[in-house]
């Protein structure tokens, strides 16, 4: 049995969202295999641990038993091609209880070019983004990779993505962006051309980079 299991299983999951502050940021560093070097305040009210029983520790001991392995498959093989990912990920307090957040990362290379540290930040993600099309979703994950294995739950992903027309970063960046428009908190946003430019000028005013 792994480490992220044996953590998981002293843990009895509860149906129940943590109570946090959603509009502070979750701060974590990691090594290039992922093991925490750093959590801030807000990860260490937000998961229940306190510092000394996260440092050293695998970042995956937070990973909910609800969340599709291929999500985690796709977001490894792009930081470790260098590449910033942006995923849609439930956490698991210590509690028990959950935590949805969507994710952004920096990257720390040596004078090689060589990944040495991985700067993760997440935000809150809304309750109607995830009850309405992410849970759904990353169910249908679940069941295929349970019935099927994750490679076929990749092959899925890729065809729901094929049918949106879109990459899963941009869904998720549609789907939160949309939401926040109606919402009208990003009544100064101005719309752009360059759909590139506009998902990165997204991100960076979420994660205020």
């Amino acid at each position: 049995m792994n480490q992220e299991n044996q953590l998981q299983n002293r843990i009895t999951v509860i149906d129940k969202e943590v109570t946090w502050d959603k509009t502070q940021m979750i701060m974590s560093k990691t090594n290039a295999f992922g093991i925490i070097e750093y959590a801030n305040e807000v990860f260490v009210d937000v998961s229940g641990y306190e510092d000394y029983e996260l440092m050293g520790q695998p970042h995956n001991m937070i990973r909910h038993p609800d969340m599709p392995k291929v999500i985690f498959k796709v977001l490894w093989e792009n930081l470790k091609a260098g590449k910033n990912f942006h995923a849609i990920v439930k956490n698991l307090a210590k509690s028990g209880r959950y935590y949805w957040v969507v994710t952004d990362f920096e990257i720390a290379k040596d004078e090689n070019g060589v990944i040495v540290n991985y700067f993760g930040r997440r935000q809150a993600v809304p309750q109607e983004v995830i009850s309405l099309h992410i849970e759904p979703l990353y169910k249908k994950l679940l069941q295929i990779e349970a019935a099927s294995g994750v490679e076929f739950g990749e092959k899925y992903l890729i065809g729901f993505l094929e049918e949106k027309k879109r990459t899963y970063v941009e869904y998720i960046k549609e789907l939160i962006y949309e939401h926040e428009k109606a919402q009208s908190k990003f009544a100064q946003y101005e719309e752009q051309d360059d759909e590139e430019e506009e998902e990165r000028g997204f991100f960076r005013r979420l994660f205020n980079r």
